[in-house]
């Protein structure tokens, strides 16, 4: 069994992806992080950064004590190598698959989250900030562009580096980007949305957080205003 620490953002969307496509047991506990629930001792017992997701597997390989990890992207390569799936077993193939979800991790999440931030959620719109990071997100979607011109999915087949970078490309209006411009990373969007996983990890997104409510003053000051 897993449990999986999860609201409805593109990180904690990442992990529902794999766990539907693999059909491991698993079980949801929502964390508001509008509410500042990541912020519980539970909650940081678990994930120390206070971000989502987080899990515990309750039957890891080795038979030994649950298995805490957080980070999405180590916890995607986690389940990849618990499950022999979704990971290439050649050396050559994980190679790829670790350099696409790495460079997600690295460049499209935290580019596309300050875009996010800046076009978005900010008091002040700042017109450098916002072009910077638009135009930062437009580069690394004529990345992956180009890549997808020569693969099907970012690693060859199906596997963590294209379920780490889906869930960013899906608010890609909100990002300013028009997929209409990259008709590769088009048809790799495509091909996934329409997978019955990915069907059924969006359908539990709706069930936890169907309202998704304009966020309000006092979630953005526990979002954007926290320090040490």
């Amino acid at each position: 069994m897993i449990e999986l620490y999860y609201w409805t953002t593109p990180n904690g969307h990442k992990i529902t992806m794999f766990l539907e496509e693999a059909g491991l047991d698993y079980e949801i506990h929502p964390v508001n992080i509008g509410r500042g629930e990541q912020f519980t001792p539970e909650f940081l017992a678990i994930a120390p950064n206070n971000r989502m997701p987080a899990i515990i597997d309750r039957n890891p390989a080795d038979g030994g004590e649950p298995i805490p990890v957080f980070e999405s992207g180590a916890i995607l390569l986690y389940l990849a190598d618990k499950t022999r799936s979704f990971i290439p077993q050649d050396i050559r193939g994980r190679v790829a698959a670790l350099e696409w979800l790495f460079w997600q991790m690295g460049g499209l999440g935290p580019m596309a989250g300050q875009n996010h931030h800046f076009s978005q959620y900010a008091p002040e719109k700042i017109p450098y900030a916002i072009n910077r990071y638009v135009n930062e997100t437009n580069r690394l979607y004529g990345v992956m562009n180009k890549r997808l011109a020569k693969e099907s999915f970012l690693a060859g087949d199906y596997s963590i580096a294209d379920m780490a970078a889906y869930p960013w490309i899906v608010p890609y209006e909100k990002q300013g980007q028009k997929l209409e411009d990259f008709p590769h990373l088009k048809r790799w969007f495509e091909a996934i949305a329409a997978r019955p996983a990915t069907q059924r990890a969006y359908a539990k997104a709706e069930e936890i957080n169907p309202a998704q409510p304009p966020m309000d003053d006092e979630a953005k000051k526990v979002l954007f205003g926290q320090k040490a």
